[in-house]
């Protein structure tokens, strides 16, 4: 799968797979290499649960805000546009976006640090609703699950580049 290739490849193919975080990956190959998708991705996940919680924190802040306004959000990378665009993110009734901009205002403030949330794997309405249960966790399980999301997003990003 991920063999044969000189670190700075590696990274160049792999390191967007966390949202501006290339560290993970880079972590990661002086573990390798990788025969098997799996085995890369729990090696980055253990990486980032081994992290200070001061990085990790930093790696979820790193995510961008999820239904801001198209066009405006310098924050929003490429994979992250097209990831919201297909979840609809892009195309809120202007209901669904105060809906939407309160939601996240409030678990920014409650929080400090974006909501994250597989969005290809929910629709506006689940996203929604899973910002706003959320809000009632606690700072730490919060954080976990932010991280958790995080790791399904990346393991869905390796799959589209491992696809031939």
């Amino acid at each position: 799968m991920i063999e044969g290739i000189s670190s700075a490849d590696f990274v160049s193919r792999f390191g967007d797979i966390y949202e501006n975080s290339p560290w993970i990956v880079e972590a990661a190959y002086a573990q390798g290499p990788f025969a098997d998708p799996a085995i890369f991705l729990a090696t980055c996940a253990d990486i980032v649960r081994g992290a200070d919680i001061a990085r990790r924190r930093a790696l979820v802040r790193a995510h961008p805000e999820l239904a801001r306004k198209f066009g405006v959000d310098p924050t929003l990378g490429e994979l992250s546009a097209a990831e919201q665009a297909g979840a609809g993110l892009d195309r809120l009734t202007p209901d669904e976006f105060t809906r939407f901009r309160a939601a996240n205002d409030a678990y920014r403030q409650r929080f400090d640090m974006p909501f994250v949330i597989c969005v290809r794997e929910a629709s506006k309405a689940v996203i929604l609703a899973e910002l706003q249960r959320r809000l009632a966790n606690a700072d730490d399980v919060e954080l976990e699950e932010a991280l958790t999301q995080i790791d399904r997003i990346a393991a869905l990003r390796l799959q589209d580049k491992l696809r031939p």
